[in-house]
Formats: structure tokens, sequence, C-alpha cells
């Protein structure tokens, strides 16, 4: 999805949910300096040779407990979104890449990083702290913002970590998208925050944010040229 494509989407996201596009853009530029002041960035060619034709994407909803000991993932590319980091390492499996806006375990997701997953670190108005906290802190980091793209911090679409995961897979040149742990329903998976330890019920702005993840996955399934599953 490009910028113009991707703009309409944003409008409407800022608009309902309440968000601010100054403060948006300036998270974007606060990401780009620490990205070259520390020189840990890469670009979206780096991370091409390591996206295999299946990639698994891995969502922090509660069904992603069973599916990890359900299913095998051995074979393909896992992307983890934020918090489902932390599932992962618990049932021994390391992601080939993060996609995060650093608000699930930043403990988890550097601890992956050192371990050799690449980090997708996602700027908005609500994290520019976080942002100047924990980038110094990483590696491999490729930037993404949800305002106009800039040289080294790329949007490609998507609204929260679980679905910007899959549009970054589409536009990475995956040909099977699979969604793990993507519940969109009533209960908040415990992987989502770091201070929750169990699942919990949705909350009014998670929810909103859950149908336009819902919404815009949806647009990739028609639009995208990877085929979309859905594991539950």
């Amino acid at each position: 999805m490009d910028w113009e494509t991707w703009r309409p989407f944003y409008l409407r996201i800022v608009r309902e949910m309440g968000f601010s596009i100054e403060e948006d853009r300036k998270a974007s530029f606060v990401l780009r300096e620490l990205l070259l002041q520390n020189g840990n960035y890469i670009q979206p060619d780096d991370l091409r040779p390591i996206i295999t034709e299946r990639v698994y994407v891995f969502g922090a909803g509660p069904s992603l407990e069973n599916a990890l000991k359900q299913c095998s993932f051995e074979y393909g590319t896992k992307i983890a979104s934020d918090g489902a980091t932390s599932a992962l390492l618990e049932s021994g499996m390391l992601p080939d890449i993060i996609v995060t806006d650093l608000d699930g375990s930043v403990e988890d997701i550097k601890k992956a990083n050192r371990m050799g997953a690449f980090v997708a670190v996602h700027a908005h108005g609500d994290n520019i702290s976080r942002l100047r906290r924990y980038v110094p802190e990483l590696k491999n980091v490729l930037g993404t913002c949800q305002t106009e793209p800039l040289d080294i911090v790329h949007n490609f679409g998507g609204f929260t970590d679980g679905d910007r995961a899959a549009f970054l897979a589409e536009a990475l040149g995956a040909k099977e998208i699979t969604l793990i742990g993507f519940d969109f329903g009533g209960i908040v998976g415990r992987w989502s925050k770091p201070h929750l330890k169990d699942h919990v019920p949705v909350w009014e702005s998670k929810r909103k944010k859950f149908e336009f993840a819902r919404e815009l996955l949806r647009w990739l399934e028609k639009n995208g040229r990877a085929e979309i599953h859905w594991v539950k």
C-alpha cells in the first residue's frame, strides 16, 4: 500500500481515534534522527532475502497460545507483532522480524533482537518518549511511520502492529501470509501489554483499533498479491 492509497485510511483513523497528525509527523522525524545518530537502521531491501514465499504473522490475541502448541511454523518466515514476541520466546521460537511500536515487553524485544531478530520500529505521536529511550538500544532497525514516508522511515500501510506486519510481509514479496492470533473479539491477549497477567476484556479504544485492523486486513485480502490465511 503506497502513501496515496493509505492516506484516506489514515485521515479517517486520526479523526475517529482523536490522534494528532502533527505529533505523528513529529514522531517520524524523531525516529529518523535517532536512526541516523545511532547508525542502526536497515532498509527494506535488507529484509527481502529472509522473506520466504510463506510468511507467518503472529498477533497477540488469546488464540495464539493454543496455536503455538498445536501447529508447526518451521518452514516459513516468522513475523511477530509486538507483544507476540514474548509468546514466541516462551515457546522456544525466535521471530525473524518483530513489528512494534514499543508498548509490548521491550525486554523481550531486545532479547530477540540480540538473538538475531530484525525490528521494524513504528513511530506515532504517543510513543516519542519510548522511541528516544529504546531505539538506541536496538540494532538492525527498520523505521516505519503512519504519516508521509521519509528516506529511511517507511510507510507500508496498516495501523496496529499486527496488520502492519501483514502489510510489511506483502511489501517485501510474500506469496502466502498466514495470520495467527488475530482474534479481534471481546478479549485482549495477555501479551498485548507488559502489565497484563492474563487475558482481559477489550476496552473501547482497543475495540476501535481491532475494527480498523480487521478492515485493513480485509482490504489486503482483496487488493494484495499475497494469499491470506487465518488461523484461529
